[in-house]
C-alpha cells in the first residue's frame, strides 16, 4: 500500500510539473519575440537557482563532488534542450512546441530499449503508440508539413528524452533540491555566457517582458524542475515521460486561451489520445 501511495504521489507531482511547463510555453513564446534565446534562458534559470538557494542552505543539503559534476552534466543537457525549445518558439506556435517536445515520451522508451535493453511493458508500449499518434495529430494536424520551428523542437525532443533518463538515474542517488539548484545554476551561467558572446548581452527587451522571466524562473524552473526530481525518485523514466507529455495538452489550451491559437478536430483527437496514454500507463502499474 505504501508503494502504491508513493507512486501515486509521484505521478501527481509530475502531473503538476506538466501543468507548470505546459502553461509556460505561452509565456516563453511572448518572450521569444522580445529577448534573445540565450539571454532569456540564462536569466530565468539563474533566477530559479537564486530562488531555491535559501532552502538548500537552510537545510544543509549538499552534494559530493562526483554528484555535483553529474548534476552539472544534467544542466548542460537541459541547457541544450531549453535552447532548441526557445529557439523553435520564434518560428512556431506554443501549441506545436508543446506537442513536438512531448515526443520524448516515445524517445525515452526507445533509448532505454536500445541502450539499456529494457523490456517493453505491453501497456506502456501501447501508451507510447497512442502518445506518438496523438502528438502527430496535434503538432502537424495529420500532415507532414514541418516548418523550421517544428524541426528545432523535434531536435529538442531528443535532448529532453536524454534529460529525463539522466534525471531518473540521478534522483535515486542524490537530494532533489540540491540537484535542481546545481542544474539551474549551470544553465543560467551557460545562457548568460552565450548571450554575451552571440547576442552582445543586450538587456533592451527586458523592460517589456520582465514578468516572463519572473514567471518561468520561479514556476517553470525553480518549482517545476525540483518537483521533477522529486517525482522521478519513484516514477520510472517511461511513466514519467508519459505523464509529463500532458504538458502538450496544457500548452495547446494555454495557446488557445491567451494567444488565440485554435485547435481543429484532429488536434482535439490528439489531446484525447494523449490522455488515454496516461490512463494506460497507470493501468500498467497496477498490474505489475
Amino acid at each position: 500500500m505504501t508503494d502504491i501511495k508513493s507512486r501515486l504521489r509521484a505521478d501527481l507531482l509530475l502531473l503538476l510539473v506538466a501543468v507548470l511547463w505546459g502553461s509556460a510555453f505561452v509565456v516563453q513564446r511572448i518572450a521569444a519575440a522580445k529577448l534573445g534565446v540565450f539571454m532569456f534562458t540564462g536569466l530565468r534559470f539563474l533566477l530559479g537557482a537564486v530562488f531555491l538557494f535559501p532552502w538548500l542552505r537552510g537545510r544543509g543539503r549538499y552534494l559530493t563532488q562526483k554528484k555535483a559534476v553529474l548534476a552539472a552534466l544534467a544542466g548542460v543537457v537541459l541547457f541544450c534542450g531549453s535552447l532548441f525549445q526557445q529557439w523553435g518558439l520564434k518560428y512556431t506556435t506554443a501549441g506545436n512546441a508543446g506537442f513536438i517536445t512531448g515526443l520524448y515520451v516515445v524517445l525515452v522508451q526507445v533509448i532505454l530499449a536500445i541502450g539499456w535493453r529494457e523490456k517493453f511493458r505491453a501497456t506502456v508500449l501501447i501508451a507510447c503508440l497512442f502518445s506518438a499518434v496523438g502528438l502527430f495529430l496535434l503538432s502537424v494536424q495529420g500532415r507532414i508539413a514541418l516548418n523550421i520551428g517544428d524541426v528545432l523542437e523535434l531536435v529538442g525532443a531528443f535532448i529532453w528524452a536524454g534529460h529525463v533518463i539522466l534525471v531518473g538515474w540521478l534522483t535515486r542517488q542524490s537530494d532533489a533540491l540540491a540537484l535542481s539548484v546545481v542544474q539551474a545554476l549551470v544553465v543560467g551561467i551557460l545562457g548568460l555566457s552565450a548571450s554575451a558572446f552571440f547576442e552582445g548581452f543586450r538587456f533592451s527587451g527586458i523592460t517589456s517582458v520582465w514578468w516572463t522571466i519572473l514567471y518561468t524562473g520561479i514556476f517553470s524552473v525553480a518549482i517545476g524542475y525540483t518537483l521533477q526530481f522529486i517525482g522521478q525518485k519513484t516514477a520510472p523514466p517511461t511513466d514519467a515521460a508519459i505523464i509529463m507529455s500532458s504538458e502538450a495538452v496544457i500548452a495547446a489550451l494555454s495557446g488557445w486561451t491567451f494567444l488565440d491559437e485554435r485547435l481543429n478536430r484532429l488536434q482535439i483527437l490528439g489531446c484525447g489520445l494523449i490522455f488515454l496514454s496516461m490512463i494506460l500507463a497507470q493501468v500498467g502499474k497496477k498490474n505489475q
